[in-house]
């Protein structure tokens, strides 16, 4: 059977490391932009429901993709941070009527090489579980901890470090509720796994393909570029 899923993706960032004419969602790849390959996974999936991407109020770029015609995705308000974007989104679903405890992925905008495998892997593996997770890879390298003035303190233990990586599944309204508290509390929230945490719960971690990355950097556009001209 077919895990049923929202999607929300937030893209209201600038991605001011790339030093782009445009944010980094629209650059172009492979004859579509960054955006468009990342919601292209979910688009061509069974198990969706309806897709929301936050966006900021005055995005030019958005309105020019064919895929903001798709009449399963619907357009939210992006906010200052990644959460305030995403409990947008999730604001949107709700008061759409989507269900309280269905299940909903969060997905970065810039990580457009995600593998259907994975996200079948995640629908699968957290399917009934009772909090939800996220996938995310291993760390392959040495870790040090730095200090102040720029020099290594210790080596951390990789066996125990994890990178995590999108999409992100959780209940809708248990994400919902984590997210809103932890800004209330002013809680540091890097990503709805983190949101989890804050109130209490353990995400899973489900491994997933190292080159799922997330474009960040104009080597990781570069990166990109090669892998799929070379495919």
């Amino acid at each position: 059977m077919t895990t049923k899923f929202w999607l929300v993706i937030p893209a209201a960032g600038v991605g001011a490391r790339m030093a782009a004419d445009r944010p980094k969602q629209y650059l172009q790849v492979a004859g579509r932009c960054i955006l468009e390959h990342s919601l292209h996974c979910f688009l061509d999936h069974p198990g969706l429901l309806g897709a929301v991407v936050c966006l900021a109020a005055d995005d030019p770029y958005w309105p020019q993709l064919a895929v903001a015609g798709d009449p399963r995705v619907r357009r939210a308000p992006g906010g200052r941070e990644r959460a305030d974007s995403v409990l947008a989104g999730l604001d949107l679903l709700l008061a759409g009527g989507a269900a309280a405890d269905g299940w909903v992925l969060v997905h970065d905008a810039a990580r457009p090489n995600l593998a259907r495998e994975d996200l079948d892997r995640l629908l699968s593996i957290l399917a009934e579980d009772p909090v939800g997770g996220l996938l995310a890879v291993p760390a392959r390298d040495t870790l040090k901890r730095a200090d102040a003035d720029g020099r290594v303190a210790e080596t951390v233990d990789r066996a125990v470090i994890w990178q995590a990586y999108t999409p992100q599944m959780f209940r809708l309204a248990a994400l919902h509720r984590a997210l809103a508290g932890a800004l209330a509390a002013g809680a540091q929230v890097t990503d709805e796994a983190s949101a989890l945490e804050w109130a209490g719960q353990a995400p899973r971690l489900v491994e997933g393909r190292a080159d799922n990355l997330k474009v960040t950097r104009p080597e990781d556009l570069l990166w990109l570029r090669q892998r799929w001209r070379s495919d």
